[in-house]
């Protein structure tokens, strides 16, 4: 049986790959690191990237932590035992152009023991990586599921369309009836059956971690060097706004890290550093704008 301590280094060295390829892509920014430790077990280390060529703040956080479930985080979970073990790695990268996207990208293992000590521990794998575009461009966005349909064809014929639609599903903002980007892939409670094994699915979860350079490196190449003006800063901080009201409302990895005791600093990195509300905004008709939020929708096809 796969090791938790064997996950844990596999994902610690995705971080490393990714960061790597960040501070490449950038050309200017580097990651600060800071080690921490949790108050109950286990720790972690949070990489930040501020004020870059492109990057104006992201972070591609590692952590490992282990202890006692809470009684809220058991009723959410639906288990009765009180002991777990978590890792994974959890990225979000904000830009500082409004044509290059938002990414956000969350590899994760889940363990606890079993009620029975003759039986195996209760374990999961979750995960996933979804785009936001400040501006929806059709063709990024058939690259971007399109590659992640390759990612998840190698491994099980139907992954892409289940984990597409559970993205739809999960990345959407219910009180403004609208999709907090162009979705990707979602999944969690991932189990070995009889068509995929433990390994198996261990080696999914960490082809989706690899996705993530290929993927967003390819974006902001394509679209880092085009010009834009104030209004479309403006809309972007806009569209900041949303992920911001997402991920404090309805983001489950953000309950988790709060019902837990996790740190702070490292469970709210995934905000912008600015974000603007507008009251009660309409986009000119015909306008760009307009034409993001036509495509803001569940069940958009783009492969």
């Amino acid at each position: 049986m796969i090791s938790k301590e064997q996950i844990a280094a596999d994902y610690q060295q995705i971080q490393d790959e990714i960061c790597a390829a960040l501070e490449l892509t950038d050309g200017n920014a580097h990651f600060e690191e800071e080690l921490w430790e949790r108050e109950g077990g286990g720790g972690g280390r949070t990489r930040i990237i501020q004020n870059g060529n492109i990057f104006e703040k992201g972070g591609v956080n590692f952590s490992a932590v282990h202890g006692t479930l809470p009684h809220t985080m058991k009723k959410a979970l639906n288990v009765e035992q009180d002991d777990f073990f978590a890792t994974g790695v959890s990225i979000v990268i904000h830009p500082n152009h409004p044509m290059v996207p938002i990414i956000h990208m969350n590899i994760r293992y889940f363990e606890m023991p079993s009620s029975f000590s003759s039986d195996q521990p209760v374990r999961w794998f979750g995960g996933g990586i979804d785009l936001t575009p400040h501006y929806v461009i059709e063709d990024d966005a058939r690259f971007f599921h399109g590659y992640l349909k390759s990612v998840c064809d190698q491994f099980y014929h139907d992954f892409y369309h289940r984990f597409k639609l559970w993205a739809d599903d999960y990345f959407f903002i219910k009180h403004r009836d609208e999709t907090r980007g162009i979705g990707g892939i979602f999944y969690d409670r991932l189990t070995a059956n009889e068509e995929l094994s433990w390994e198996q699915i261990l080696e999914f979860s960490k082809a989706v971690g690899r996705s993530f350079v290929p993927i967003y490196t390819e974006l902001v190449k394509r679209n880092r060097n085009k010009d834009f003006n104030e209004d479309q800063q403006a809309w972007q901080y806009q569209r900041r706004s949303r992920y911001t009201e997402f991920n404090l409302v309805y983001d489950a990895g953000t309950r988790f890290g709060l019902e837990t005791n996790g740190r702070i600093e490292s469970i709210l990195m995934s905000l912008p550093p600015t974000a603007k509300w507008v009251y009660n905004y309409h986009p000119v008709p015909g306008s760009e704008e307009e034409k993001t939020l036509s495509l803001l929708k569940k069940g958009i096809n783009w492969v």
